[in-house]
């Protein structure tokens, strides 16, 4: 699926392909504890240089079963990441996964008007009917963060030494809760008028691993 040109506007965000230049921010992101913590796994341990060089490799030739895509707020500053990977086409799903890794901009609404955004496209622009995620269980606030996008409860899974709580969103119910949302922010953005309003949560989570003997 070629994304290079991709890009989805919400009202405080846009998203857009990952580029060259994203590399210093994402690496940042995956060697913090915190972040690390949050996506149940352990901080990156390779150099800048060499994850650089991965990333390169990453954008080069991307996977047909992924889709990843950067987090701008709407004057341009690089907050995040988020992607739908895990494509199935046979089942008409995918996972999603989202973080915003600049601190400046968490419980500020941004996480939810990108997955908004992110959701928007999966169930306009796409044949997946089905979108699922794996959040740690003892995470409230993306718990609460996912509710308020669409996302339904399924019930606790063990994985990796963790429980976290599968939650899903089906193409029809959420077209039917959201989709007006989604003409509203089509019409503003082809009419060239202003954004206003408000529409965090997991980072990416089970992302790939960078390389063999890297630990996350």
């Amino acid at each position: 699926m070629d994304t290079s040109d991709l890009r989805l506007e919400g009202k405080l965000t846009v998203l857009r392909a990952k580029r060259p230049e994203d590399a210093d921010a994402d690496y940042a992101w995956r060697v913090d504890p915190e972040l690390a913590a949050l996506d149940a796994t352990s901080p990156l341990r390779m150099s800048l240089k060499d994850y650089v060089r991965y990333f390169r490799d990453e954008l080069e030739y991307p996977s047909p079963w992924s889709v990843r895509l950067a987090i701008d707020t709407n004057d341009g500053v690089h907050i995040g990441n988020c992607m739908y990977y895990d494509i199935n086409d046979q089942e008409k799903q995918a996972e999603i996964g989202i973080m915003i890794g600049d601190r400046r901009y968490w419980d500020r609404g941004y996480g939810t008007d990108a997955l908004m955004a992110l959701l928007g496209h999966v169930f306009t622009e796409t044949p997946l009917e089905r979108i699922y995620l794996h959040t740690l269980d003892y995470n409230a606030r993306a718990q609460k963060a996912f509710r308020r996008v669409g996302f339904r409860d399924v019930g606790l899974v063990r994985r990796d030494g963790h429980n976290f709580l599968l939650m899903e969103v089906r193409r029809e119910e959420w077209l039917a809760k959201f989709g007006h949302r989604v003409r509203q922010l089509r019409g503003q953005a082809e009419n060239g008028t202003d954004r206003e309003g408000h529409i965090e949560t997991r980072p990416e989570s089970a992302r790939p691993q960078p390389s063999p003997g890297a630990n996350r």
